[in-house]
């Protein structure tokens, strides 16, 4: 019943996106999850967040084959793509006045 609703109101992409995020520690193991963050599906990319770059280089690595899992276990989700994104770069900005130009030139990331 609740599945012929959400198909005729035209919910069933976003409830099986919501289920990807909701089962996310168990799609991507628990280690996986442990250092991950789903920040959101947009524009059919699913954009997670790492805790660290060795994190974001390693599913980067194994992206071909955690997409592919992806679109076999939730292919009502409409996700194209994985992205893996690695902690930034502290901001040096503090308060609500600033200074043009390149600022500190330190390597991060």
């Amino acid at each position: 019943m609740l599945t012929v609703m959400a198909s005729d109101m035209g919910w069933s992409i976003e409830l099986e996106q919501a289920r990807l995020v909701a089962e996310w520690p168990e799609f991507a193991g628990e280690a996986t999850a442990e250092h991950t963050t789903v920040l959101g599906i947009s524009n059919g990319v699913l954009q997670v967040q790492c805790d660290s770059t060795t994190w974001a280089t390693e599913l980067r690595r194994l992206r071909a084959e955690m997409l592919t899992r992806l679109l076999r276990d939730y292919p009502d989700a409409e996700v194209r793509d994985l992205r893996f994104l690695a902690p930034g770069a502290p901001s040096w900005r503090h308060g609500p006045r600033t200074v043009k130009g390149r600022g500190p030139r330190d390597t991060y990331g």
